[in-house]
């Protein structure tokens, strides 16, 4: 009406008025009345915002790799930002320029630079699992950068979302890694087979452990037995030697009284032993004795008969 309008600003806008070319409010969250004809109005967005960016890079083994995240800034200090770029707005506070595109561009660029530095650094292999290296050298460069400072924003977050290489590439990793794997697979059944052998070569060797115990067991009881077979046999050779020295012992003793008796009779006619004996008595002897002395004095005998019948008597006696 007549070229006075009502402005609102919410929390997250700094609006400034400038009347004549020199800033008559300004703040965070204003509501006023202007004039329209004579004021401007330049409003800063102060809300965080999100920044999607995917850049194509190329790692230091000369192979592409697509960079894909998110840079997360905001206005610290609105009234920098606009003396270097053209936030104008009207009423509504819509931005009648392009200070908002312009900004993000601007990040974009500087975002683009501090990842090609840090990718260009790495290989492939490196680059693809190296997300938080990259994130964390990406926002220590854009911290430090002179432009963002001159712009009066601050980096809140970067975070890198994926790392992708070629196709090509991507399969050529693929094949590789999945040889790898195969052969980790290959290595693992092989030591599980080298496993098995061990415990069987360990098994075998604890069963002949146990066989040569068993055995050197069974040695000590035969030994223990031939020893106690040696010691009975050893006592039994001298149990034999103590009965032959009893038997000699006995026989010496016998042959001891013998002779005794025969020495007190040795020089006795025999004659008169047999008559001690009781011999004159037998018949038998008494024929046997004469016929013995017929022998001894068979020199002063002529001649001397004997009849079958005087034999015949004697033996029938004898019967």
């Amino acid at each position: 009406m007549l070229g006075f309008h009502y402005v609102k600003a919410p929390p997250t806008t700094y609006l400034m008025q400038f009347v004549d070319g020199r800033p008559r409010r300004e703040g965070a969250g204003l509501s006023f009345f202007y004039f329209g004809p004579t004021s401007t109005l330049v409003a800063v967005p102060l809300e965080s915002t999100d920044m999607p960016f995917i850049f194509q890079e190329t790692t230091s083994d000369f192979q592409t790799v697509t960079v894909q995240g998110q840079l997360t800034y905001r206005v610290r200090e609105p009234k920098l930002l606009a003396a270097s770029l053209d936030f104008t707005a009207d009423a509504q506070l819509v931005c009648v320029n392009d200070g908002r595109d312009l900004l993000m561009q601007r990040l974009i660029h500087y975002t683009q630079v501090a990842t090609r530095a840090s990718v260009s650094r790495m290989d492939l292999r490196e680059a693809l699992a190296a997300a938080d290296v990259i994130s964390s050298e990406v926002i220590s460069a854009l911290r430090e950068h002179p432009a963002t400072t001159a712009l009066g924003v601050e980096i809140m977050a970067l975070a890198i979302v994926s790392q992708k290489p070629t196709p090509e590439m991507s399969r050529a990793l693929e094949a590789e890694a999945r040889e790898a794997l195969q052969r980790k697979a290959d290595e693992a059944i092989y030591d599980r087979r080298n496993a098995a052998v061990e415990q069987e070569r360990r098994i075998r060797e604890s069963e002949l452990n146990t066989e040569l115990a068993v055995e050197a067991k069974q040695r000590q009881i035969r030994e223990a037995k031939m020893a106690a077979e040696i010691a009975v046999e050893e006592q039994r050779t001298v149990l034999l030697e103590q009965r032959l020295e009893n038997d000699r012992q006995e026989a010496d003793t016998r042959a001891y009284a013998l002779e005794s008796v025969l020495k007190q009779v040795r020089d006795v006619d025999w004659k008169t032993l047999m008559a001690v004996s009781g011999g004159a008595n037998d018949s038998r002897a008494n024929i046997a004795v004469a016929f013995r002395e017929l022998a001894e004095n068979a020199s002063k005998i002529g001649e001397l008969n004997v009849t079958p019948d005087l034999l015949k008597s004697l033996l029938g006696k004898s019967a």
